[in-house]
């Protein structure tokens, strides 16, 4: 392997990460990477490590783990002895999720019994809004995406008591919040009512849709203190929403079902942070020619099912002088013709100040031509296709068609821009 002293690029706090010598991994990083290949045999099929201390050149020989790969390979591929998790599985020893995210296979998932709760305290406990939460008990309303990462949601039409456990309830009954039926939006209204949450987390979109079921019963839900908007990325426009239904502080928190949580920070305060004891965050430059923008690989901590080493998440993030934003997708974020990357927080800053819509989708349907569809109670305003027009590049043409809803994908999921396949 070659030598070198040039080391890797990583979100984490430099105290997190450590300190390496003589072109060294940190201790932290090494031990974790180690442990991996003791917990997964698939590392070692891949890529065999020399017993020698690891240096940043043999880190960057490690196969980048793609979602893909997971996908092609199977789960099942992380352990030497599959019986055995099946065996932990009746025992409720391990337990599996299934995730769709960016594929169009469901992935299947298999984390230790706790981890999932253990890796959500982690998070807590790196923001001081959410803090508080770590060491008492409260109620806590979630209102997730169709394919989100708990067997209680959305799919089982279970009563509420039913849906409630250690404080928080799942109010998805349906697959889809734009086509609740209005029995359906009086339902969860009522529940929240009953329930009176200090936290209400969920999708950004599902959570504006649910503002505007609560505004127009001209309801209040004064126990709300904290909003976590999670599971999408959000757009201003659906933060306002909520605020208007639910004034409360508003935090991001960024990760996946495979991956658990990676980032977390104040919303749009373009200063999340990596939740350091929950993973090491790789950053990798992404197109040369733009500085400070970057996309990220994942290395899990502690993590005994399924750990996972250098994995690609498929998501953009830029560096600010107060953290970090999620730009986005790869697959979400476009290339002018003068090679600016526009990410959907560029169309939020071109939308009028008077414009106001409950959820919007920006989709590109030829070279030089976008449909702009919202969902909104009145019309834009004049100009604003032209200001997103501008926004976009020379030469742009955008039109705009005002809808009842906005299907989502598969997933249940949303994206906000979304660029033509290259």
């Amino acid at each position: 392997m070659k030598t070198t002293a040039v080391a890797s690029l990583f979100a984490n706090a430099p105290a997190a990460l450590g300190a390496g010598s003589h072109g060294n991994l940190p201790t932290a990083l090494e031990q974790e990477i180690r442990a991996i290949y003791r917990r997964s045999p698939l590392y070692g099929e891949r890529f065999p490590l020399h017993p020698a201390a690891l240096q940043w050149s043999c880190y960057r020989e490690l196969p980048i783990l793609t979602k893909q790969e997971i996908l092609n390979r199977g789960h099942t591929a992380f352990f030497a002895d599959y019986t055995i998790i099946e065996r932990g599985l009746q025992e409720k020893k391990y337990e599996y999720e299934h995730t769709s995210g960016s594929t169009a296979q469901p992935m299947t998932v298999v984390m230790e019994e706790g981890w999932w709760n253990a890796q959500m305290r982690r998070a807590y406990l790196a923001h001081p809004q959410l803090a508080p939460y770590a060491s008492r008990p409260y109620r806590k309303a979630v209102l997730a995406p169709i394919g989100c990462s708990s067997n209680l949601c959305p799919y089982e039409d279970h009563p509420f008591p039913h849906r409630y456990f250690d404080g928080t309830v799942y109010l998805n009954l349906s697959s889809d919040p734009f086509v609740f039926a209005e029995a359906e939006w009086d339902r969860i209204v009522l529940e929240l009512q009953a329930l009176q949450p200090e936290v209400l987390e969920g999708e950004p979109v599902y959570l504006s849709m649910l503002a505007r079921a609560v505004q127009k019963r001209r309801v209040v839900v004064p126990s709300v203190r904290t909003i976590i908007l999670t599971y999408g990325k959000a757009s201003r426009q659906h933060s306002r929403r909520i605020a208007e239904a639910f004034p409360a502080v508003q935090v991001d928190l960024y990760g996946s079902t495979e991956a658990g949580y990676i980032f977390v920070g104040d919303a749009f305060g373009d200063n999340l942070r990596v939740i350091d004891d929950n993973a090491f965050v790789e950053l990798v430059p992404w197109r040369a020619q733009v500085p400070d923008i970057f996309q990220i690989n994942v290395t899990t901590r502690d993590r005994e099912a399924m750990p996972l080493l250098r994995y690609f998440t498929g998501d953009i993030v830029q560096r600010t002088p107060t953290g970090y934003r999620i730009l986005g997708r790869e697959r979400d974020l476009y290339f002018n013709a003068a090679g600016q990357i526009i990410s959907s927080s560029d169309i939020d800053a071109a939308l009028p100040e008077v414009f106001a819509c409950w959820h919007w989708s920006l989709v590109q349907v030829s070279d030089l031509r976008w449909d702009f569809q919202y969902v909104a109670d009145v019309s834009a305003p004049r100009g604003m296709a032209e200001a997103i027009a501008s926004a976009l590049g020379a030469g742009v043409r955008v039109n705009l068609f005002r809808r009842k809803f906005i299907q989502p994908a598969a997933s249940g999921k949303f994206s906000l821009l979304k660029p033509l396949v290259r």
